[in-house]
């Protein structure tokens, strides 16, 4: 049986633009430490009806955990369990989690199919405290089914809108969890990404993103793409309550327990910072925008070494493309008979022609049908495309400029403003700086830098493996010294003058 979730639509879009959220204002812009002063049942019980009062404009919560309110109520009732006692967490539904709420990666062909065990990072939320609030939408398969897809829109949960002006554009693939951090429908939330997906809708729903190194964050329990590239990680509306969520998530010897203690004010004094400007042309707006906080940082304290373009950018675009394909299959395949779906990569295929009604009806499934014809992980042609990408987007990438030039970190602007829904011909790319990071699996955290024309614009730091410590610092430092975040207010469209 198919079950849709049911949107209030075109009436509802107007009826909540502008909107004041009158009856939670608490919950306006606040942060982990603000709302420790709630118990964790008001705590949900607020964001349930916050989520209720505005989400219908958004589209960006696919499915509420019916049993949140009582999670939290027996938080109540122990002792603290960790860094996130209480916090209501939305995460990506393409995250496993063991209860009554689905996980589908936004496809109609997995509403039904068994979740018999929760993802690591879900265990790692339920230890520390975190009240799994519920799900969000996303690009359908994390936006690997069509070169053409439109972000932010899945067959089960349609299409989310960009908080800031409803007929703008998410970007995905973790456009739920950027949409619903943004509106202040969460404490914070959890995102994957294999190459933008929690950057770009963090960038373009104004608030703080982190990919973190491959491998800090286990891979257990989530719909996968790539495992070379995928990573789950944090969105949220500050710099230090993406840290507190880093350190309850990460696991593994090269994880920190507590990252917020690399949050300093002055945190750019003294840093070194490669400006990678083969990223800069977004557009004058863009560009001068770019430049005031590059100023900036230099007022701080910063050296700028600029330029210092990446070597090898673009020299991997069509192996990625490649090893993506070669891994989906694989890593799909391995993960739909793990979770006992009875469904493959073919299936799906045939499911979609089946329901192309519900499921295709502004994109297809080339990237499926592409990936289909790929072979096993042990051809020729994938070892060398994912060697050579490594080779190319580390030691002859991000690598070489940082032992070049001396630099802690690569800054560059994340990705242009967000672009029109066009369910005719597809997302509109403004352009970012997100693939060197995502192909050599390395950390990249952006944060909020100001608008264009009141469109959230993110800055990036990237660097090398395991340097999510020394982007923290810098990223900290930035946002305390710009404060360039503000919340959005639902428009209808962008306000001009």
């Amino acid at each position: 049986m198919i079950r849709r979730r049911i949107f209030l639509e075109g009436a509802a879009a107007a009826m909540f633009a502008g909107i004041s959220s009158a009856q939670t204002p608490d919950l306006e812009e606040a942060t982990i430490a603000g709302l420790s002063r709630f118990s964790a049942r008001e705590l949900t019980e607020r964001y349930l009806a916050r989520i209720r009062e505005v989400d219908p404009a958004l589209r960006s919560v696919i499915e509420v955990n019916p049993d949140a309110v009582a999670i939290a109520a027996e938080l109540d009732r122990g002792p603290k369990r960790g860094p996130l006692h209480g916090m209501p967490v939305l995460i990506k539904d393409n995250i496993d989690t063991a209860d009554k709420m689905h996980t589908t990666a936004g496809s109609l062909a997995l509403v039904d199919a068994p979740t018999p065990r929760d993802a690591a990072i879900v265990e790692r939320l339920r230890a520390a405290g975190a009240v799994i609030l519920g799900k969000t939408n996303l690009s359908e398969w994390a936006n690997f089914r069509s070169s053409r897809s439109i972000s932010g829109w899945s067959g089960r949960g349609g299409q989310t809108h960009n908080p800031y002006a409803l007929d703008r554009n998410p970007c995905g693939s973790s456009s739920g969890s950027g949409a619903a951090v943004a509106a202040n429908l969460c404490a914070v939330a959890v995102g994957t990404e294999t190459d933008g997906s929690i950057v770009c809708p963090s960038s373009m729903n104004g608030i703080v993103g982190i990919k973190p190194t491959v491998g800090l964050l286990s891979g257990r329990g989530i719909v996968p793409i790539s495992h070379s590239q995928d990573t789950a990680g944090p969105m949220a509306r500050t710099v230090r309550d993406a840290a507190i969520l880093l350190g309850a998530l990460a696991e593994g010897p090269r994880a920190q327990p507590d990252y917020t203690k690399f949050l300093t004010l002055d945190g750019l004094r003294g840093a070194r910072l490669g400006v990678a400007r083969k990223f800069y042309d977004l557009g004058p707006d863009v560009q001068k925008l770019m430049e005031a906080c590059l100023t900036q940082m230099k007022q701080m304290g910063a050296t700028l070494v600029d330029p210092a373009d990446l070597p090898s950018f673009g020299k991997y675009d069509t192996n990625e493309n490649l090893v993506l394909q070669y891994e989906f299959k694989t890593d799909l395949n391995a993960y739909l008979e793990a979770r006992k779906t009875g469904l493959t990569l073919e299936k799906l295929i045939a499911f979609n022609e089946q329901h192309r009604r519900e499921e295709m009806p502004y994109f297809e499934q080339e990237l499926f049908l592409e990936s289909q014809q790929r072979g096993n992980l042990n051809d020729v042609t994938y070892l060398s495309a994912l060697s050579g990408n490594h080779r190319l987007a580390r030691a002859e990438g991000i690598d070489a400029v940082i032992r070049k030039h001396k630099v802690d970190a690569i800054v560059a602007p994340t990705a242009g403003p967000a672009w029109l829904i066009d369910w005719v011909t597809g997302d509109h790319d403004t352009g970012g700086c997100s693939t060197p990071a995502a192909v050599a699996g390395y950390p990249h955290i952006t944060v909020p830098a100001g608008f264009v024309h009141g469109l959230p614009v993110g800055i990036s730091f990237f660097g090398t493996a395991w340097s999510e410590p020394v982007l923290l610092r810098l990223a900290f430092a930035f946002e305390q010294a710009a404060k360039a975040r503000r919340p959005p207010r639902l428009l209808p469209t962008v306000e001009f003058g």
